[in-house]
């Protein structure tokens, strides 16, 4: 694997609800259903009285997929989707992002009336290698403008990696 070789460096897969209570344990275990790994809350960083939020209440789940775990997923949530993915999908800086209506949509999952209806966002982060340099504790470093991956390249890597069509 060359330096400037583009992979996948982990799948985020989230379902926001807006509240605590009983519907965000039923999204705790969709996730887990779906995913196979125990979700994590996410926890509101603003207030919204519109909405009744406050801070540092719990209003959503997630899951960080890494590895052969994270591939087989995205294999799974493709078919979903029939492989196309519209071109907003892809960020300026090579990530994409695409969502789920429903959780039965996955093979094997059958519909429970307790729980309910949940979509759930699904966002893939593409990186070149040497990425770390960002995230240590010693020396942080910016990555260069010509190392990062770009929206194009993000495209062909989906494109010639998990045979995504893209739709403008």
């Amino acid at each position: 694997m060359g330096v400037r070789d583009i992979h996948m460096e982990k799948i985020v897969v989230n379902i926001g609800v807006g509240e605590a209570g009983e519907r965000l344990s039923k999204a705790l275990k969709v996730l887990e259903m779906v995913t196979g790994q125990k979700p994590v809350q996410t926890i509101s960083k603003t207030v919204n009285k519109d909405l009744g939020i406050r801070k540092g209440m719990p209003i959503g789940c997630k899951v960080t997929l890494r590895g052969e775990v994270a591939k087989t997923f995205l294999d799974r949530a493709l078919p979903i989707r029939e492989f196309r993915v519209p071109s907003y999908s892809f960020d300026k800086e090579g990530n994409m992002s695409f969502g789920v209506t429903d959780y039965t949509d996955f093979d094997g999952m059958k519909y429970d009336p307790e729980i309910g209806i949940f979509g759930m966002d699904i966002n893939v982060i593409l990186r070149r290698t040497g990425n770390r340099i960002t995230q240590r504790a010693l020396l942080k470093r910016k990555i260069s403008k010509n190392h990062r991956v770009d929206r194009d390249e993000a495209i062909q890597f989906m494109k010639d990696n998990f045979k995504v069509k893209v739709v403008e």
